[in-house]
């Protein structure tokens, strides 16, 4: 059974909703290790109800992103992790590091990339006022939001949407589509 580690920075309810089908045995994996960048992140509280072992890596004490970074692989290392899965992670990794995990790097994105890259794709589409936006599950390379697409969905954009209500439709859409990337790439069949 491949072995993951979720990256989280905030809220958790992508990483809790994987950890649940990996529970329920609709996701075949080992859920080995949730590293979190900050650590008041209400992520570790999730994490914790699912008995997965946690590390906090504070970037902000480590003088450098190497060092940060190699902190994190250390434990990456130590837990013989397969695959990271990317669960609002709102760090960049370093080419360096996305180059020592090539093709193992998976991430979630709230738009139909390569529509809205960035921090802010919902509000971003909200703002631009489009007929639909999406959500795409892609492998992670050296750019930002910019690697090979795994999955996407499109989410329609009714006239009646507000930003809060479109935000619902993309993480309903995330928590359905993520799952089935996840599933793809485990079983070696994304096709790239």
């Amino acid at each position: 059974m491949k072995r993951i580690a979720i990256f989280v920075s905030g809220n958790g309810t992508n990483m809790e909703n994987l950890l649940q089908r990996i529970r329920d045995g609709k996701l075949r994996a080992e859920a080995a290790l949730v590293v979190s960048d900050n650590p008041q992140a209400y992520a570790l509280k999730r994490a914790e109800k699912y008995n997965a072992e946690c590390v906090i890596v504070d970037r902000k004490r480590f003088d450098s992103k190497p060092a940060f970074e190699a902190e994190i692989r250390r434990h990456l290392k130590r837990k013989k992790i397969d695959f990271i899965v990317l669960a609002g992670f709102m760090k960049i990794l370093s080419p360096d590091f996305v180059r020592a995990y090539r093709r193992r790097i998976v991430n979630i994105h709230p738009a139909l990339l390569p529509k809205f890259p960035g921090g802010h794709a919902i509000k971003d589409a909200w703002e631009a006022k489009v007929k639909k936006t999406g959500v795409t599950v892609h492998f992670v390379d050296e750019g930002v939001d910019t690697g090979p697409v795994i999955l996407q969905r499109e989410v329609a954009v009714d006239v009646n949407d507000t930003l809060e209500s479109l935000e619902k439709k993309i993480h309903e859409t995330e928590y359905q589509l993520y799952p089935e990337a996840l599933k793809l790439v485990l079983e070696g069949k994304a096709h790239l």
